[in-house]
């Protein structure tokens, strides 16, 4: 919860500052949308880092599951 709420502070004051920003319409035009991009960019990396990460936990899992089953099989005092 607080982390979405310092990102709506944020976005809201960057919001607010170019707003009152004494330059013309298409400079403010520009940042916000700037900031836009800026965001969404953001957001799309976050999710790939994340997606990369439970990925490797996932491969991670599934080889100790290999291990654990070939451990399991492996009799030591099987006579050969």
């Amino acid at each position: 919860m607080q982390a979405v709420l310092s990102f709506g502070i944020a976005l809201a004051a960057v919001a607010i500052g170019i707003y009152q920003l004494e330059a013309s319409a298409w400079v403010r035009a520009f940042l916000a949308v700037a900031v836009l991009y800026l965001t969404t960019s953001a957001f799309t990396l976050a999710k790939v880092v994340r997606d990369r990460q439970e990925a490797g936990q996932i491969v991670s899992r599934v080889d100790q599951a290999r291990l654990e089953k070939l451990l399991a099989e492996h009799d030591p005092f099987q006579k050969l």
